[in-house]
């Protein structure tokens, strides 16, 4: 596997707490190689819980189409498949990743895949943007949405599109080299007010010394 892919996952839920017993509905995992997509993986799931009214009127995803899903650990293997080894990013990376690891728990896999987060991402290079929703800032950065917002797919590609801007924006305004997975990671985990000292440090070794 290319070590320049990235996959973007999106889940959508029965709630917010898998340690409080929600599962996931639908996965979707966008691969990228350096902003652009290569592959998609999307499918709905049982886990054999019901998805309440509230959740079912903003997914659009019914009781009926989950359990006429394939179960939830057969999708969730297919899933880490399609993975590998990739890295994963997702808006709002923490409610991801708690249910990719609970899922994957479920379905007796492994989940060492280490996730960068597009919110945070977001938060440090623009600050002037109204909100860091993910539809809010689709539409601030003008960037391309297809499909139902609070799908997994469609909200996989959106986060993906934001993804490229961000590495774009990284490489074009702030001068860095092409940004990989680990290096998101470290911004991410910068605070605010450190970001452009950071920046500049990084431009600064990728510069070549004047002759």
């Amino acid at each position: 596997m290319s070590a320049s892919l990235i996959g973007v996952i999106d889940f959508e839920t029965t709630g917010i707490s898998s340690a409080g017993g929600d599962r996931a509905t639908e996965v979707a995992i966008v691969l990228t190689e350096r902003g652009r997509v290569v592959d998609r993986f999307q499918s709905l799931m049982n886990a054999g819980v019901p998805v309440n009214s509230f959740v079912s009127q903003l997914t659009g995803i019914t009781n009926a189409m989950v359990r006429a899903a394939p179960p939830a650990a057969e999708v969730m293997r297919e899933a880490a498949r399609f993975v590998g080894t990739a890295p994963l990013v997702a808006h709002n990376a923490g409610f991801d990743q708690r249910f990719w690891r609970s899922e994957l728990a479920h379905a007796g896999v492994a989940a060492p895949h280490p996730f960068a987060c597009t919110v945070l991402l977001s938060r440090r290079l623009y600050p002037d943007a109204p909100a860091h929703k993910l539809g809010v800032l689709a539409d601030w950065l003008g960037l391309p949405r297809n499909g139902r917002a609070h799908r997994a797919l469609a909200d996989a590609e959106v986060t993906a599109e934001l993804l490229a801007r961000l590495r774009h924006d990284l490489m074009h305004r702030h001068h860095l080299p092409e940004p990989d997975h680990a290096l998101l990671q470290t911004l991410q985990r910068c605070q605010k007010a450190q970001l452009p000292r950071v920046l500049q440090s990084l431009a600064q070794r990728t510069t070549p010394a004047a002759a």
